[in-house]
């Protein structure tokens, strides 16, 4: 067995554990548990902010090493809003990405949306869409209740 597929049969039941290994792997730069996050599927797709969109494994896993590869990331999920059912689950998630440069760590902010299948090999991910984010993003705008009369 090989150890994508060691790490994709060992991978969490829930949805949730399924994200904490996509961030872990991420933070670790470990290319080969972040790809055991994502479903088997040839339509997969990954949308980093300002790039283009990228459709399959191998095209999203070209563009996680080549990331990996050419800078100090270290990036922390924060402020999750979850839309979980059956067989798919969506994710909204403020990350806070910490870029390490010669002067030090610079802080980030990028907003994502994770969408979730549940396969016969448990939650995996379908889609990683990230847009940039700002520091002000650390609250939520919602609707203001209306009042009926």
């Amino acid at each position: 067995m090989s150890k994508v597929n060691k790490l994709a049969s060992t991978l969490g039941g829930s949805v949730d554990e399924t994200e904490a290994s996509f961030y872990e792997a991420m933070q670790n730069s470990d290319i080969d548990k972040m790809m055991a996050c994502w479903a088997d599927e040839d339509e997969v797709f990954c949308i980093h902010p300002g790039g283009p969109r990228l459709v399959g494994l191998g095209a999203i896993r070209a563009a996680f090493d080549a990331m990996f590869s050419s800078s100090s990331l270290r990036i922390q999920p924060e402020a999750v809003r979850k839309l979980d059912s059956m067989a798919c689950a969506v994710h909204s998630v403020r990350e806070r990405i910490d870029i390490l440069t010669n002067e030090g760590p610079v802080a980030a902010f990028v907003l994502a949306t994770n969408v979730y299948f549940k396969t016969a090999q448990g939650w995996r991910l379908v889609a990683h869409h990230t847009s940039p984010g700002a520091m002000h993003d650390s609250q939520d705008v919602s609707e203001a209740a209306q009042v009926l009369h």
